[in-house]
């Protein structure tokens, strides 16, 4: 059985864009393999946090995470912080890490190239060996992410295979798993950009915890065009293309067959019944969620799985440890 490992940083309510992209797809993976999901606190605070705020979005992360479909009995959910082991890894590797790589991984250019060098958070250079200890600590197999992480993986990669070379076989050598071609969803105000979280426009995003009320407005005031003909045309009509894609993703359904429910309709018909779909979709996830939030249930779930994370973790940086010399000889 191949162990797939995901971390996800604790940055507030997820949109509806982050759900059908990745939340979607995480209990599949439960079914497919070991799978361990991760909150990783820790990489959040390469930038500024307020404390109070990130511990609260920690735990809306662990909710969601079990609101959308990971059964604790299948995978491990846990707290980065909460296992020490991934701080101690992360600094072994920074230490076979190299600076000139580090300074070429794309974030950290974009970020330091905006505000310079001198003004960044070093943490923002070195937590790519944190990223990679994340991974490596679970012998994981396969690591799921999107394009944008792709760089970070291979670095990850690069340094297990410098680490087994120099020290010996310690680390499985993971692979990396892009998403399968599938739902992109748009900003509801700009169709041609993503639905982003720090969008100023409130309309244009849709959080997973909003409202029914809010859903349907926010569905009501979307962007389409005037001919009002539902179908599928994502450069000549990209807002109706966008609800159409809500409405398959959430319901199973094919493109097609959302066009042909919508046949002779016009858009406040169609509006409508996205509405009805996305919210008859999240009602029982945001029901689970509350159920959630303020539970005893979440917080012995989160301990049992930093139990389990932390029995895993503290035997490869044993591992780590007594292959780079560290610690006293064992008598």
């Amino acid at each position: 059985m191949k162990t797939i490992f995901s971390g996800v940083q604790p940055t507030g309510v997820i949109t509806l864009g982050n759900y059908i992209g990745a939340f979607m797809q995480f209990p599949a993976l439960q079914d497919e393999g070991k799978a361990i999901y991760c909150i990783v606190d820790q990489h959040a605070i390469t930038v500024p946090q307020d404390p109070k705020e990130l511990q609260q979005n920690i735990r809306t992360l662990a909710a969601t995470y079990l609101a959308t479909g990971i059964d604790p009995k299948k995978a491990t959910l846990f707290i980065q912080s909460e296992v020490p082991a991934h701080a101690k890894a992360g600094w072994m590797l920074q230490c076979i890490a190299s600076i000139g790589e580090l300074e070429r991984m794309t974030q950290f250019k974009d970020k330091s190239g905006k505000t310079g060098k001198e003004s960044v958070s070093v943490g923002l250079l070195t937590y790519p060996p944190l990223m990679a200890a994340d991974i490596l600590l679970y012998n994981t197999d396969i690591v799921p992410v999107g394009d944008d992480q792709k760089q970070h993986i291979e670095l990850t990669r690069d340094l297990a295979e410098r680490f087994n070379k120099r020290y010996g076989e310690v680390f499985t050598i993971p692979e990396i798993q892009l998403p399968k071609a599938g739902a992109r969803i748009k900003s509801l105000q700009d169709p041609t950009k993503k639905m982003s979280k720090s969008d100023t426009n409130t309309k244009a995003t849709i959080r997973l915890l909003d409202t029914p009320k809010q859903i349907e407005n926010k569905i009501k005031s979307a962007v389409t065009d005037s001919d009002g003909v539902v179908a599928f045309d994502e450069q000549n009509k990209p807002g109706v293309s966008n609800l159409l894609t809500i409405e398959a993703a959430v319901t199973g359904k094919s493109i097609d067959e959302v066009v042909k429910k919508y046949e002779g309709l016009g858009y406040g018909a169609f509006k409508e019944g996205v509405a009805t779909s996305l919210i008859e979709h999240l009602t029982p996830i945001q029901e689970r969620f509350n159920e959630l939030i303020d539970s005893e249930e979440l917080d012995k779930i989160l301990d049992e799985g930093a139990e389990k994370a932390n029995d895993n973790a503290n035997e490869t940086v044993k591992r780590m440890e007594n292959a780079m010399g560290i610690g006293r000889i064992s008598r």
